[in-house]
């Protein structure tokens, strides 16, 4: 009778969890894992681009160097963040982490713009081979942090919810930090550069 008991007792404990969103949390917790470490890969891949970018770039002499130094040091600054999968559940640490992406976005969005003042780099076969697996990679930067914002955007309705709100509040479930429109913003606008100052003379080193 014991026995039997205890197994009632287990699947009611089993369908109360299925009803309440249990196993919904525990596969959109690994799933939200999942999309966001794609996102570090991709940014990776973007920062691994990045000296190549500059040693090819410093080949152009007269190239500006206050622009190569702000790349050269948000790259910097975006890889001394440690980026772990529990991440994503620390809303200080990924708002800091995503500034600083985002400023390197900027910094080789700006790079690109003015590069084209300069016809020689433009001309650069190596220059343009990068150039476009940049372009590339921003393309797959995007398309993972979309099923990333996807996600947790499922993940968090189920948090916010009720019942399985209480479900979240029992195994802990909190809700995670996402990209804000602020994020997006900054990261989707044009850099602004300021074309009025005469270009460096064709040929001038």
């Amino acid at each position: 009778m014991k026995r039997w008991l205890l197994l009632f007792a287990t699947m009611v404990s089993l369908l109360t969890l299925h009803g309440c969103g249990y196993n919904d949390f525990q596969r959109l917790d690994e799933k939200s894992k999942a999309a966001w470490s794609e996102v570090l890969n991709q940014y990776q891949r973007r920062a691994d681009l990045v000296p190549n970018i500059v040693a090819t770039v410093k080949g152009e002499a007269s190239f500006e160097q206050d622009t190569l130094t702000k790349v050269i040091e948000a790259r910097s600054k975006a890889t001394s963040i440690q980026a772990t999968p529990e991440l994503i559940n620390n809303p200080e640490a990924f708002n800091k982490f995503q500034q600083a992406q985002g400023e390197l976005s900027s910094a080789l969005s700006r790079l690109m713009v003015v590069s084209e003042r300069y016809p020689q780099l433009q001309a650069n076969q190596g220059f343009r081979d990068l150039r476009v697996t940049l372009e590339g990679t921003e393309n797959r930067i995007t398309v993972a942090r979309n099923e990333y914002i996807g996600t947790v955007q499922a993940y968090n309705v189920l948090a916010r919810s009720f019942p399985t709100n209480l479900t979240a509040k029992v195994f802990g479930y909190a809700v995670k930090p996402n990209f804000t429109v602020q994020n997006e913003a900054e990261i989707s606008s044009p850099p602004k550069v300021d074309f009025s100052a005469p270009a460096a003379p064709a040929g001038s080193k």
